[in-house]
């Protein structure tokens, strides 16, 4: 399956913090990629897969916050509607 893109609901820079925050329906996300920094990525509401190497984490709004590395690819799936997730990274990164 692929996972159709989405663009952040919201976007903000706090202290030099970027959050994107996004708002997914089921099968939406942030199809598999790649960049050259590292970022945090968490679940505030649903749930959602987080696939990158050989790995696939599923998180909802009780698993801990997980670090994507810099040059590993990665997606981020929606597992159902309505599910709300964040990447937060330095900001001048993206």
């Amino acid at each position: 399956m692929t996972v159709k893109i989405i663009q952040p609901a919201h976007s903000f820079v706090y202290d030099g913090a970027r959050m994107n925050i996004f708002h997914a329906s089921k099968g939406e996300g942030l199809p598999k990629h790649d960049h050259n920094f590292a970022h945090g990525t968490f679940c505030m509401s649903g749930s959602c897969a987080i696939r990158k190497e050989n790995k696939e984490i599923i998180m909802d709004k009780m698993t801990q916050p997980i670090n994507l590395v810099a040059h590993e690819w990665h997606e981020i799936e929606a597992l159902e509607d309505n599910t709300v997730f964040c990447n937060v990274f330095a900001e001048g990164k993206y």
